[in-house]
């Protein structure tokens, strides 16, 4: 077993995909499961407070964290078996998700293409239940390990153990408490195409493919992800920043009496999903900045660090969008982002 690089007053910067500015008392990199054993046993342990971090891509720091930062760097990726109506693909929680993602393609086991170019790691993955472009990680899960931060045991969960929701999990709600070290996700034989969603419909028909392949789907998601959202590795952001809120049926007609080109999805649940862009678009933030963080030009869903923010920037700009939103439309947005 290797130790695991135990560094402190760690400056975490470059490990936020916002560049935000935060020191850690203690830092662990995490390369293998074992290594936690012997920092769960020290004396301490069960008064420190703890961070679990992936790719960072999901994480406003408001300052510094005076506790002890688990960086997941946990690496391994297989084919589990194979099933009359699925392929069972592993992977551990620090394998970069893209990376893994396009790996499965290359395989010939196709099913999470519509989830390409997600920033993040494997492990993140399930916390918060990632989604984009007509497909969620619960409709891929199979199973995943995870590490008990207070007893060190090891606990397998499957679909109902991880109480997945929108943009949320068992572990988004009980921060602290699991390190995820390895996911399971089943991919569906015979393997068919999700391209309901508009944008990726419309990518491929302006490319000409009437038949896509798992690939081309794939290709599609990240030419339009790479329109519309900026590179964390040339300015810093979280990604989505608000999550797209739900309604109830009576209130979405109210609003879509005063604005009829307000974009809706109905839910299984008879509550409609409102788009949370177009209403902070509305509100006038498109573009707009405040301080050094700004509502990105190309999808008002992104906050962007235009240079030197902190994480009180963050905060301060995400208040004033949320209130105004409010204001004009009596809609409360919800931040997808962690704040630690």
């Amino acid at each position: 077993m290797r130790h695991a690089t135990d560094l402190r007053g760690a400056e975490l910067g470059r490990f936020n995909t916002f560049g935000l500015p935060a020191r850690a008392a203690r830092l662990l990199h995490v390369q293998e499961a074992a290594q936690l054993r012997a920092v769960i046993a020290e004396p301490d342990w069960a008064r420190t407070p703890r961070l679990v971090l992936g790719g960072g891509s999901n994480l406003v720091l408001t300052g510094d964290f005076a506790g002890t930062v688990l960086k997941v760097e946990l690496p391994g990726r297989r084919l589990l078996r194979t099933e009359p109506g699925a392929w069972i693909v592993e992977a551990g929680a620090g394998e970069h998700w893209h990376d893994f993602v396009r790996w499965t393609l290359a395989q010939g086991w196709p099913g999470l293409e519509n989830l390409s170019l997600i920033p993040g790691t494997v492990g993140a993955a399930p916390i918060q239940n990632i989604g984009a472009y007509g497909l969620e990680l619960a409709e891929r899960f199979d199973s995943l390990d995870a590490i008990d931060l207070d007893s060190g045991a090891v606990r397998s969960f499957d679909l109902a153990d991880c109480g997945f929701g929108y943009r949320d999990s068992v572990f988004k709600r009980n921060p602290g408490r699991w390190l995820i070290s390895a996911v399971r996700l089943r991919l569906p034989r015979p393997w068919q195409p999700v391209t309901r969603y508009a944008d990726v419909a419309r990518e491929l028909e302006a490319r000409g493919i009437e038949a896509p392949s798992a690939l081309d789907i794939s290709d599609a998601v990240i030419a339009i992800r790479r329109r519309k959202l900026p590179d964390p590795a040339e300015i810093g952001n979280a990604g989505s920043f608000f999550k797209n809120p739900v309604v109830e049926a009576a209130a979405c007609a109210r609003l879509l009496a005063a604005h009829p080109a307000l974009p809706h999805y109905p839910q299984p649940d008879g509550r409609e999903k409102l788009a949370a862009g177009w209403l902070i678009e509305q509100a006038g933030w498109k573009g707009r900045d405040l301080g050094p963080v700004g509502c990105f030009e190309r999808q008002a869903l992104v906050l962007v660090n235009r240079g030197g923010a902190t994480g009180a920037d963050v905060q301060r700009i995400a208040a004033a969008i949320m209130a105004e939103v409010e204001a004009r439309f009596g809609v409360r947005l919800e931040p997808e982002p962690v704040f630690v």
